[in-house]
């Protein structure tokens, strides 16, 4: 007889959660009595700091290599020796790589009311918005529902098209609020807004 063993998959992946409440507690400003936040909603979870992000850090910043600023030396260092964080400055980095490896969007990182504020979403596109699509589209959408992003060399190889047409597709889409453009020049590519579910 062979038996199945049921595998679990939680929602988002929990090293990005983790990660997430990690630096909203280790940056948070003591000074403001407000409370670190959790919000969970049907189709995304808000990770709420208290304060924003320490000087001279941007939420651009956080995309791409940088420094570690912390607010709370003492705190990230209790933090460190158990774990919790590995290396500083990295913990962005590292939510956007397990996101993706999830097939989920990149995490958002914005400044909202003064906060810090982490979200983290499933696609979510409906049933009536695909079919509202042209083939060509579908197939962009298809594709990224396994990829995480997809470029001009990709896209013409997926539908035989001219590089003008293909423009057309990205752009209908782009102006349809589904994906987005990132990059430069030759290294240009599309992925999914985040908050773009393909079910």
């Amino acid at each position: 007889m062979v038996r199945t063993l049921r595998v679990e998959r939680w929602e988002y992946p929990i090293e990005a959660i983790r990660e997430a409440i990690t630096n909203a507690i280790c940056h948070r400003n003591y000074k403001i009595s407000s409370n670190v936040q959790i919000r969970i909603f049907d189709d995304r979870i808000e990770i709420w700091g208290c304060g924003p992000l320490p000087e001279p850090l941007t939420v651009e910043d956080l995309r791409k290599k940088h420094d570690s600023v912390l607010r709370n030396p003492l705190i990230g260092r209790c933090f460190f020796l158990i774990k919790y964080i590995e290396q500083w400055g990295t913990g962005t980095n590292r939510m956007i790589e397990w996101c993706q490896n999830y097939r989920l969007p990149e995490p958002a990182f914005e400044e909202i009311g003064g906060s810090f504020v982490v979200t983290i979403r499933k696609y979510k596109i409906s049933e009536e918005i695909m079919k509202g699509l042209s083939e060509e589209e579908k197939i962009i959408m298809n594709y990224l529902k396994t990829e995480n992003k997809i470029n001009r060399k990709i896209g013409i190889q997926l539908l035989g098209v001219s590089k003008s047409t293909l423009f057309r597709i990205f752009k209908s889409l782009e102006d349809k609020g589904l994906i987005e453009k990132r990059g430069k020049g030759k290294n240009i590519y599309y992925m999914l807004v985040i908050g773009t579910n393909l079910g």
